[in-house]
């Protein structure tokens, strides 16, 4: 199911979301889309983006992705998704346009599905994802380990 818009009203007014101008592309079948223009304010000594923008994306791939996992956007209800964990992995500049991608793997469907439908109130899963900009390039990678609950409230 197509949860883009779900996945816009989740993300986009983050705080450090905004700050980095992150944009929700789609959100479907257990994959995202993210992109973000560069701001110069976020900018690195070289005019690369930030270390902390790109921590950013990441993370806003892979909740885009654990989103994206929902059948219907009533699914993600209650839902608190916690990373416990992160690796990153910079392999170039990260200038102008980026785009951020996460496709959830088997064994992340197979742990978040029972708990989007309500048959058990926690999961732990790794979601990853590769930043590109507009050439192409892999700037960076990274994984995230996440926690993920049902509220009960």
């Amino acid at each position: 199911m197509d949860v883009t818009a779900l996945a816009r009203t989740l993300l986009e007014p983050v705080p450090a979301h905004r700050t980095v101008g992150i944009q929700v592309v789609r959100a479907a079948e257990g994959e995202a889309e993210i992109t973000a223009e560069v701001p110069e304010s976020l900018t690195n000594v070289i005019g690369s983006l930030h270390s902390s923008g790109l921590v950013a994306l990441l993370d806003a791939a892979g909740l885009g992705a654990i989103i994206a996992a929902s059948e219907t956007p009533g699914d993600f209800d209650g839902v608190v998704p916690l990373g416990t964990s992160a690796t990153l992995e910079f392999l170039a500049p990260a200038r102008g346009r980026l785009r951020a991608v996460c496709h959830l793997t088997p064994e992340a469907y197979a742990a978040l599905g029972p708990l989007l439908s309500a048959k058990t109130d926690r999961a732990r899963f790794s979601t990853h994802a590769e930043i590109t900009d507009t050439t192409g390039d892999v700037v960076c990678r990274g994984t995230f380990d996440w926690s993920v609950r049902r509220s009960r409230a």
